[in-house]
């Protein structure tokens, strides 16, 4: 096929500028070629991360609303145990009180007795 294109006497310059030209043509075939072979190869890999991306940000969308909630349990848990708190020192407070009146209660006793005994 060439040497259809190429006259027998033909000179050097427009060999030049034949030959440039056929390699200009073959190097858009190959990169035509390679773009195809590339989008045929990479189309399928790209397709499946996109999916595994999607399906990750779920889970983090799933793991956000789940910290929501732990946080949530958390405020809550800190509400239960300040009011056991506050119940203890309650507690406290009536059992200090009632150790009191029994020392009372007591000492009355050991009084009544004394009298008993005189």
């Amino acid at each position: 096929m060439i040497l259809l294109l190429m006259p027998p006497a033909m000179s050097v310059a427009g060999a030049v500028v034949l030959t440039v030209v056929l390699l200009l043509v073959a190097a858009a075939i190959g990169s035509v070629t390679t773009w195809f072979y590339a989008k045929s190869v990479y189309t399928p890999v790209i397709k499946k991360l996109e999916e595994e991306k999607s399906g990750l940000q779920m889970q983090v969308a799933d793991l956000n609303d789940e910290i929501r909630n732990l946080e949530k349990r958390i405020d809550s848990l800190k509400d239960d145990v300040s009011r056991l708190e506050k119940q203890v020192e309650s507690l406290e407070e009536n059992a200090a009180g009632l150790e009191k009146t029994l020392e009372q209660k007591e000492s009355q006793i050991k009084e009544l007795k004394k009298k008993v005994k005189e």
